[in-house]
Parts: structure tokens; sequence; C-alpha cells
């Protein structure tokens, strides 16, 4: 009998990074099925430099990213090139993760071509179809499709449960974002700033609903924390999106020590997550990975879909309001009581063991016996 071909479709640099280490753990199963990694090129260059962190090399590349293009362009572009791949090396499973438009398209043509689909990261869920848009309706619509569903907690699960998806298909594996940033942490990426002997933070902002005001806002109070406190050295890693870079250069550009960089190749990423003292983000990812190490989140959010992590201490939600901002950011860097509180906390998001789990729900769907490893709790 032929092995089953099992594909993964990515696009941005998360679908990568939580991908990647789902992707390995089947690949160290090749005696029991094929493995095909499909790029739809969303996010193209971040996403290379994360997929090379885990040395993946995409098998097929779509390359629909062009400059300027709509929402709708991007989804007309990645039907037509998922639709053409699937039914050339029909697969028998399609995986895709997260809220991404690559990961609604690939549900979505995986659907029209009857073919079994697996969500990575199921069941986050904000009150609003549109915030964070369109990030929110991605995931909502992907869960409507997907055979398996594989939730990061029990929170998450109880979303999918609640929407009437079926027990038997819904996991909970721990996040296998927490699985990469563990694998990458032991890797001999360089140290950031060793020789500066004061406090590194870390701001991140990308989201659509956050672009112009908003992010003018957080720069403002960034800008503001830096004079406030000499002892800090702020890190603004920026987005490659023209919109993002323009409203950050404009406010913190020639601030001292307020460092505006390229976005990090992954395995850097994850060293200079580690090194910061606090972070100041809208990224999901970011709001999962730095509990692992202790660093305190400032959500730049009204709303989150991973409220695990402000439930457990490690991150609070404090939008984009320029004094709130100023204000939360002063509390950390002044009290040691309330920084504290935060960097203790233990992150609720995963054992690194989410892949493990997750390959042996999907194989076990096919028919194929593997090691079993219990759930996430």
């Amino acid at each position: 009998m032929d092995k089953p071909l099992l594909a993964f479709v990515v696009g941005t640099r998360p679908d990568a990074i939580k991908s990647a280490t789902v992707i390995l753990e089947l690949k160290s199963h090749l005696d029991r099925c094929d493995v095909l990694v499909i790029s739809t090129g969303q996010h193209r260059e971040m996403l290379a430099q994360a997929l090379g962190a885990f040395g993946i090399e995409p098998d097929i590349d779509l390359g629909i990213m062009k400059h300027g293009q709509t929402l709708a362009e991007v989804t007309s572009a990645a039907v037509l090139g998922l639709e053409r791949v699937f039914k050339e090396r029909s697969p028998q499973f399609v995986f895709a993760q997260g809220d991404t438009t690559t990961t609604f398209i690939a549900s979505l043509v995986a659907f029209y071509e009857h073919i079994p689909f697996g969500h990575i990261e199921a069941g986050l869920r904000t009150p609003y179809i549109d915030n964070p848009f369109p990030e929110e309706f991605n995931r909502r619509v992907t869960g409507l499709i997907a055979t398996q569903h594989y939730a990061p907690t029990a929170w998450a699960r109880d979303n999918l449960l609640n929407e009437g998806k079926h027990p038997a298909s819904v996991f909970v594996t721990g996040n296998t974002g927490i699985d990469a940033v563990l694998r990458v942490a032991q890797t001999t990426a360089d140290e950031w700033f060793p020789e500066y002997p004061g406090r590194v933070c870390l701001l991140t902002t990308h989201r659509r609903e956050n672009w112009g005001e908003p992010q003018a806002a957080v720069a403002r109070a960034v800008k503001r924390l830096a004079q406030r406190h000499p002892d800090t050295l702020w890190v603004v890693s920026m987005h490659r999106n023209p919109k993002v870079r323009e409203t950050l250069t404009s406010v913190l550009g020639g601030c001292d020590r307020v460092r505006l960089i390229e976005p990090p190749d992954y395995a850097p990423f994850v060293k200079l997550i580690k090194r910061s003292f606090l972070i100041l983000t809208d990224s999901g990812g970011v709001q999962e990975e730095a509990p692992a190490f202790g660093v305190p989140v400032l959500v730049l959010r009204e709303t989150t879909e991973r409220p695990e992590g402000v439930e457990a201490g490690s991150a609070k939600l404090v939008g984009t309001d320029e004094q709130r901002v100023f204000e939360e950011g002063c509390l950390l860097l002044e009290s040691p009581e309330a920084y504290q509180r935060m960097s203790r906390a233990v992150s609720p998001y995963g054992d690194g063991k989410a892949a493990a789990r997750t390959r042996w729900a999907a194989l076990k769907y096919l028919g194929i016996e593997s090691d079993e490893v219990p759930m996430w709790h």
C-alpha cells in the first residue's frame, strides 16, 4: 500500500514557525507517510527566514505576493494555486496553522477537493469577527471546515466544543510555538547587546487594525519611556510593511536609546526575546513565546484570542492609548513587585510536545499507529 501524502500549507512567518516542528515530527516518520511543504509566498522573505531556522525548504512555492495587492487578490491567487497543486499531487491530508489568509484558503480548497484538513492552533477566539481583522474571520471559517482541530489549550478546546465541534475531532496538544521556541533557544545564535549593561525592551507591532494613529501613539509612548528611563535600550523590530515602517520611523527615528532594526531571522529573534526585560507587542506568537522565558508582555490590543496568558498574569492587555501604554510601561520598569508578579507567572501554553501529539492524532485518523503522547493539561 502506498504511503499517504501529508501536505503542509504555509504563507507567513508564524505559519512557518508553528508548522515547522510538526513538519519535522512527521518527517521523522517517513516510513509511514510522505510530507509535502507548500508555500503560498504570502510573506515570502520572512517565511523563508523562519523555515530556514529549522532546515526546511518548501517543495512548492506559489509566489502569490505582489506589492500593494488587496486581500481579495491574495485570496484569489491562493485559491487557484492551491487548487492546481492539490489536483496534481492528491494529498490525503492537509495541514495549516493559525489564522492567516493562507490558512483559510488552504482549508477552503481542501474542502473543495474533499481532502481531510487538520487545523494547527485551533479554537482561538475573540468576541468580534472583525477584530483582529481579518484573522478572526479566517480562524472561525477554518474551524467550520477542519476535520481535526489541534487546540493549544483547554480554553481553545472549550471554544470549539461550544461551537458544536465533535469532541472526538478536538485534541489539546499545547502550542507548537512553544515546541519551536524551546528548540531554537538551544541553538548557538549570537546574543544581543552583550556590551550593554542596562535593560533591553522590545517593541513589535504589525497588525492591520493598529496601522496609522494607533501605532504612532504606541511609538510616542515608547519615546517617552526611553526618555524617562535612561538605563533602558528600546529595540523596535520593524515589520516589512511600508505603512508600519513609515509610522515607526517618523516617531522614533533618531531617538536616543531606540534601535530600529530589520526583522531578525527566527533564531536570533528568540534570543532577543530571551534578552528582553519587557516586551510591548500586538503579535500573538510573541504573547506565547515570552512567558516561556519569564518576560512580561504588554499586549497592544483591546482584545486577545490568547487570554490564558492574561489569566496567568504573564501578559496584560493595554491597547494603544499613548498614556495607558506609557503608564503600564512605567509600572513594570519602576516597581520590582509588579514586575516579579508577571515574570514569575507560569507559561500556560505548552510543554514542547505539541508536535508529537499532532502527529499521533493525524496518523491515527489515517489508520496509522505511532507513539502516543498524553494530551496537554
